[in-house]
């Protein structure tokens, strides 16, 4: 009971989080204190105060703007870049398990050449040959998304394909491809939502790495991972310029984890006891 409690309340410290760090993204859009592009080099590296809660940068940019800023599009390039592994991924997997046999291998192998190349090599080919942008961190994270999901439709469309219920669809005279969307996809939504979630916070951690080496976003537009890599030349002059973003990455992707976790045992471990 203790030990139910525990994992409730974390579920709830996720969601608030996840939901937090959302709402500050959708705001961004609208409004946020300072423009976090506009430079004030006469207010540059001012501390923390009543004028600018974070302080400003070494262009005078206001810190807590840039850092709602930089919400916006980090939730932007992963939530991308999850629909992409969704959208591809997922029907891919879904074709694999009914189809079985070379098409399957055919799937299977392809995935793993994918994943032999991690996102930020990705990224770095892909800007190799269109130049660095959110667009092209976007385009590599969501590629290496894509057997993810795949992998995950499959396994999952497997264990469902020797239940019952799929022979008596077979018998009703359903092929595969209309048996995978209408049955099996359904009772996929759980696991599909959880290792969304999952994905959602790599993607997190994946973008503010791109950024940090160059391949993200590009300035003026403000990234937590350029914000670190500006942060680590200004420690001596204004320690907490690195603070600001790092915390704001590990409380986000914290609060996704948290989120995943508590969705998995009720939507998950729901479908197992039933």
């Amino acid at each position: 009971m203790k030990k139910r409690a525990t994992r409730d309340a974390a579920y709830v410290w996720g969601a608030g989080i996840t939901l937090a760090f959302m709402s500050m993204a959708v705001l961004a859009n609208f409004w946020t204190p300072y423009d976090p592009e506009a430079l004030n080099i006469v207010d540059k590296l001012q501390p923390p105060g009543w004028k600018h809660w974070f302080g400003t940068d070494q262009l005078g940019r206001d810190v807590l703007s840039m850092i709602m800023a930089g919400a916006k599009n980090s939730v932007g390039v992963a939530l991308l870049s999850v629909l992409i592994g969704l959208v591809i991924g997922v029907p891919a997997g879904l074709f694999a398990a009914a189809r079985g046999g070379a098409v399957d291998e055919i799937i299977m192998r392809g995935n793993d050449l994918i994943f032999a190349f991690p996102s930020l090599l990705l990224a770095i080919l892909i800007t190799a040959v269109f130049g660095p942008g959110a667009v092209n961190a976007v385009v590599a994270i969501g590629i290496f998304n894509i057997p993810v999901f795949a992998r995950a439709a499959r396994g999952g469309a497997l264990a469902l394909w020797t239940r019952e219920y799929m022979l008596a669809a077979r018998v009703a005279g359903k092929g595969p491809l209309r048996i995978s969307f209408e049955h099996v996809l359904p009772n996929l939504a759980g696991l599909l939502v959880v290792q969304g979630t999952i994905q959602f916070s790599l993607g997190v951690i994946a973008e503010a790495g791109l950024s940090y080496v160059g391949l993200g976003a590009q300035p003026p537009t403000p990234s937590w991972g350029r914000l670190l890599n500006d942060a680590q030349t200004l420690t001596a002059l204004a320690p907490t310029l690195a603070l600001y973003p790092g915390f704001a990455v590990l409380l986000f992707v914290l609060g996704l984890n948290l989120l995943g976790d508590g969705l998995g045992d009720r939507l998950l471990g729901s479908r197992r006891s039933q």
